[in-house]
């Protein structure tokens, strides 16, 4: 979950410091330094990271702490979160380069497209294509548009490869204004509903895909740009009056995904797709542990289809917690070493937990009892904040 953004500073605090941002043209003035509250916020989501995807695995583990296909929990609410800070640091280096008297947009644009293509390529190799062949009949019987067309459903769309095509696809509007990503970011959750409608969800829930598929930056959009927007308020206003507003348009966001699922028949019925039903789920009732079977449908809240409803309510938490770090790190000086270490080296950090997982999963049985999954996990934990804390120490970090 490449997050970490070159230069993503800003002297944000409680004592004055701001920027202005132009809410007709969306110019602002790049901050400078660092943003402590961003820090803590990307870091605190890359422990969440860790401990989900590793703590899933174990039978003793309550439900919130576990990925559901439909829903919203805990373990649900990271993922939009690396969305949200990457959308926060890209509109800050993007002003930021725009305004280098040797860059220019030109080279900005170039450098946004060359990153995100080489972000996007890193996911491919890191997942893997879809598809094993053993034999070389194998591969002239499907022949070269079989093996694209197989090769490209489920595994290399994951993560690293959502962000690319998202940021990729927010570019034209980034450094624009906030009418302007609003209406885009608009555009592009009806866009996924109608094709969603058309053809998408069948394919989407038969495969089925990871993190919304081959049209999830669709909706990854939402909290990407989200968090650009983020970025505006906290430079036009400084910390101690932005927390306000933050969570302002956090509980409008979490009340407007709940209501859209409801009010869209999230639990199933006639809006459901016909013949298609999955267990388990309550998708009406964010953070709950799904009980009970449903109709899969468009509304109902779901990472596994990259659901807009699921984003927008999962925005709202992004924007509480980014509040909560904006009052503890930049208003009160508060900081957490665990999260400045991971939060500062966020790419470094997703691509050593899935090796150190590898190591020790074969030790820590599903069935395991509780205590033995604890100290598992803790070890497992352990292990990455090593491999992190050196790189923090050694002044190593790893972007793209």
């Amino acid at each position: 979950m490449e997050v970490q953004g070159e230069g993503e500073g800003g002297g944000v605090s409680g004592r004055g410091e701001s920027a202005v941002v132009n809410a007709s043209t969306g110019q602002a003035t790049p901050l400078r330094g660092r943003i402590a509250a961003l820090d803590q916020f990307r870091g605190y989501t890359v422990l969440g990271m860790l401990l989900v995807n590793f703590v899933g695995r174990f039978e003793a583990t309550p439900g919130w702490l576990k990925h559901h296909t439909v829903n919203c929990c805990y373990a649900d609410t990271i993922m939009p979160q690396f969305f949200f800070a990457v959308g926060f640091a890209y509109r800050l280096t993007f002003l930021r380069r725009l305004r280098d008297p040797g860059a220019g947009a030109s080279l900005a644009f170039g450098h946004a497209i060359r990153r995100n293509l080489g972000l996007i390529l890193l996911g491919v190799v890191f997942y893997h294509l879809d598809g094993t062949y053993l034999h070389w009949s194998d591969l002239q019987r499907i022949g070269l548009v079989g093996v694209l067309r197989a090769s490209f459903q489920r595994d290399p769309i994951q993560t690293l490869t959502h962000i690319g095509f998202t940021s990729l696809w927010v570019l034209p509007v980034i450094a624009r204004s906030v009418r302007a990503r609003l209406v885009w970011t608009l555009m592009s959750a009806v866009l996924h509903l109608v094709l969603s409608s058309w053809f998408y969800a069948e394919f989407a829930w038969t495969r089925p895909v990871i993190d919304g598929g081959l049209l999830g930056f669709l909706t990854w959009t939402i909290p990407l740009l989200a968090g650009s927007l983020a970025y505006d308020a906290l430079a036009a206003r400084g910390a101690s009056r932005s927390i306000a507003p933050l969570l302002f348009w956090a509980v409008v966001l979490a009340l407007a995904g709940y209501a859209l699922a409801w009010l869209g028949g999230g639990g199933g019925g006639e809006n459901s797709s016909p013949g298609q039903v999955f267990a388990p789920g309550q998708p009406w009732i964010p953070f709950a542990t799904p009980v009970r079977p449903v109709h899969i449908n468009i509304w109902m809240m779901s990472q596994r289809s990259g659901s807009a409803t699921y984003l927008i309510f999962a925005t709202g938490v992004s924007l509480a917690v980014l509040a909560v770090f904006v009052a503890l790190a930049d208003v009160a000086g508060v900081q957490i070493g665990v999260f400045r270490t991971f939060g500062g080296n966020a790419l470094a950090a997703y691509l050593v937990h899935g090796i150190v997982s590898g190591a020790i999963s074969p030790f820590a049985p599903r069935d395991a009892p509780g205590w033995y999954a604890a100290a598992a996990t803790a070890v497992y934990l352990g292990i990455n904040w090593l491999f992190i804390r050196h790189l923090e120490r050694t002044g190593v970090a790893l972007k793209m």
